[in-house]
Order: structure tokens, then sequence, then C-alpha cells
């Protein structure tokens, strides 16, 4: 499925792990041109075999990293419309179910640093989605709330998250093994 890049997501982990398919594209036809010019036959052989993970394919990290970026890829194709990105959602979602927190609560609770945090804000505010406001206990903090156009996104993005994102995954998972593997994912983020 051919990913979309949105230039506000701040997920710069992510891209390190990521190659773009232009990229890749570019790469091989650079592959090429150089083997050509040098005169020196393809290794077909070579060209079309997939490499061997070998020891990597039984790292538990790894196979975490290359599932999460499938599943960010497909959430993104999903709410493409919104131009909304995972982190953006999460942070949405969190407002709506914690109105009036503060800026520092938030990221913490989704694990975001504070500098991309701020970033992320000042993107989500220039599009009307949320809010922050002076704390009225403490005037050095800011309290975060959604928009009334937060509200509406947020509603969109969970119908389209519900019907096709969450619904692939649980069609490929089964309701078992997708709470089983919640019930992992959340005792490896608790306990490790």
């Amino acid at each position: 499925m051919p990913g979309r890049a949105f230039p506000a997501y701040r997920d710069y982990e992510h891209r390190a792990m990521t190659v773009s398919k232009n990229t890749a594209a570019a790469a091989v036809d650079v592959a090429k041109a150089s083997r050509a010019a040098r005169k020196e036959p393809a290794d077909n052989a070579a060209e079309g075999a997939a490499l061997q993970l070998g020891e990597l394919s039984e790292l538990l990290g790894y196979s975490l990293k290359r599932a999460q970026l499938k599943v960010f890829e497909d959430f993104l194709h999903c709410v493409a419309p919104l131009q909304l990105t995972p982190a953006q959602f999460s942070v949405l979602l969190l407002l709506d179910k914690n109105p009036g927190r503060n800026q520092t609560e938030i990221a913490s609770t989704l694990g975001i640093l504070r500098p991309n945090f701020v970033a992320m804000l000042d993107g989500l505010e220039s599009r009307e989605l949320c809010a922050r406001m002076r704390s009225t206990n403490d005037r050095r903090s800011h309290i975060l709330v959604l928009t009334d156009k937060g509200r509406a996104v947020l509603a969109r993005a969970k119908k389209l998250v519900a019907a096709k994102h969450e619904a692939r995954l649980n069609e490929l998972l089964g309701s078992a093994n997708r709470a089983a593997l919640l019930g992992m994912l959340a005792k490896i983020a608790r306990e490790f």
C-alpha cells in the first residue's frame, strides 16, 4: 500500500528505518546504470532474491518495529483525507477524554519528547484542532482543549480508523489473537 508523507509527522525514529519507494527505485536505477557503464553482467539470481534476515528475524524488537511501520503505513493511508499522524490522533483522543490537562501530562503519557510535542501542538493549533490556554492554577503551565473543529476531525478519524484500519487488523489477527497481542504489548510497555 503506498504510504503518504506528511510534513507535520514528527516521529523521526520511524523515518530512520524506512526508505521511500522513490528513493529505492532511484538507487536501483543508479546501480543498473553503473553496471552498464562498467559493462558488468547483472547477477540475475542475486537481484531477484530476497535478503536473508538471519538473526534479525528472531529479534523481538526488530519484529515489533517492522510491524509498527506496516501498521503506521496503513493508518496514514486510512486517515489520509484528514492528514493526521498516529501521534496526532493519539493526542486528540487523550484531549477528548482528558480535557483541561496540561501539555506535560499528555506528552509524558504518550512518551513524546517535549520539543517534538511542542512542534506537534503548534501544527494542531494552526489547524485549529486544539487550543493551549494558561492554567488558572499555575501560570507557567498550559492546559489543552479540543476545539469544535478538533472534535469533528476526531469523530471522522475514529470512524475511518474503526471501519478500515482496525477492521483490517481484526480480520488479520482474529479477536482472541488481538486481545492476546494487546495484553502482551501492554505488559512490555508497563514492565520492561
